[in-house]
């Protein structure tokens, strides 16, 4: 039985913030300069679009996604068969992978996933395993900061923003500087913080950029 999670019930394989967020993901990407043999894995895959875009964009072959959703999985290897043995049920909170997979990374992506977790320090610390020394790590999640936080407030849009009535919505909210603590206390350090949709400290998103230490 996997611990705290609730099916996200996937029908297509990419969300609305896939628009903003994956291009953005292969320009970072592409800066990083990893030859195309390197070994990537997105954790938390879900309908399995990203790994998919970085497989025939960047040409990266050994590219792999999990996700807990049975549904996910499901529908990332009906879209693309051609990849589809790259795609596994996992859970986050696992930290042995899958034998037939390698166990160690020069890339781990985890887009829009630390915000529906209970224990977000336990995946990081899982993802710091997987990664090779000075690995990378990009990593999404919706943003939050002092401006925002106050236009929500103004706009009195706290109760629809804090999704408390979806099944498996988002629970945790992250500003830079609380998600810079936790990266630090996972074992990584900060290399570029992007921020992504709307206007500038009212971003939908922020990307974040960190190496294992």
């Amino acid at each position: 039985m996997m611990r705290n999670y609730t099916e996200y019930e996937w029908k297509e394989p990419e969300t609305c913030s896939h628009d903003y967020i994956v291009p953005a993901i292969i320009k970072i990407i592409k800066k990083l300069g990893l030859p195309s043999d390197a070994k990537v894995l997105d954790a938390g895959c879900g309908g399995g679009s990203l790994v998919h875009t970085i497989h025939n964009e960047l040409g990266f072959k050994n590219i792999y996604g999990f996700d807990a959703s049975k549904s996910g999985i499901e529908v990332a290897k009906k879209n693309f068969p051609e990849i589809a043995e790259n795609f596994f049920i996992h859970n986050v909170y696992e930290v042995k992978l899958p034998d037939y997979i390698p166990q160690r990374f020069d890339l781990v992506i985890s887009m829009e996933v630390i915000e529906h977790l209970y224990s977000p320090k336990d995946y990081l610390a899982n993802i710091n395993q997987w990664l090779k020394n000075d690995g990378y790590l990009i990593l999404t999640t919706p943003y939050h900061g002092y401006v925002k936080n106050l236009a929500i407030s103004l706009l009195n849009k706290w109760d629809k923003h804090h999704t408390v009535n979806w099944e498996g919505g988002h629970i945790k909210f992250f500003s830079k500087n609380t998600l810079q603590r936790l990266l630090h206390k996972t074992g990584f350090l900060l290399v570029k913080f992007h921020g992504k949709g709307r206007l500038p400290f009212l971003w939908k998103s922020m990307i974040i950029v960190a190496q294992k230490v």
